[in-house]
């Protein structure tokens, strides 16, 4: 963490090296699951900054609609990027989540790739309303009506899943594990 006194200053008296907001930004563009708020103290070991100036990047992302911010505990704030409804989504998703789906990597092109994202879509739609779910459900109950050209569910599912686990608010089964989790979409 820096301590000021070494810092250079510009002709003006201010430091030369400041932090733009958008850096704070950028650590939560770096995070893996895009879903996880982060703390202050996240952006500070990411930014190599004092916890005064993490606090003051995120307050002007929060002042621009940039970031969310809430209280966890007494002493205690997360922060995140806010992932709204489309305006002209009829699925009551977060934008963020059709977005995933629209970018998900799936085989095919043209049509094809178009039945893969609606089959996607279902999946996901599925577990949202069945907030834990094996992949015998999935089979049973979406794959039928969203074979995205797939002869066996088996096959279908060796598609979906790979893409499943990247879209936001989806917790996929440990190792080994069973159960597929709905964490939330917003």
């Amino acid at each position: 963490m820096r301590d000021g006194a070494d810092r250079p200053r510009n002709d003006d008296g201010q430091y030369a090296d400041r932090i733009p907001p958008e850096a704070a930004l950028d650590v939560f563009d770096a995070r893996d699951d895009v879903a996880r708020p982060l703390t202050a103290s996240d952006v500070m070991e990411a930014l190599d900054c004092s916890r005064r100036t993490a606090h003051n990047k995120l307050s002007t992302l929060v002042d621009r609609g940039t970031l969310r911010t809430r209280k966890v505990g007494a002493r205690s704030r997360v922060w995140w990027v806010p992932m709204e409804r489309g305006p002209d989504s009829d699925d009551g998703r977060p934008l963020a989540v059709d977005n995933a789906i629209r970018d998900a990597t799936l085989p095919g092109s043209g049509p094809t790739l178009d039945a893969r994202r609606e089959a996607l879509s279902a999946a996901y739609d599925y577990l949202a309303e069945h907030p834990e779910a094996k992949k015998a459900d999935f089979l049973r109950d979406v794959y039928h009506d969203n074979t995205a050209g797939y002869e066996s569910a088996e096959a279908w599912w060796n598609a979906i899943q790979p893409a499943l686990k990247q879209l936001p608010g989806v917790d996929p089964p440990a190792e080994r594990g069973h159960l597929w989790h709905f964490l939330g979409g917003d």
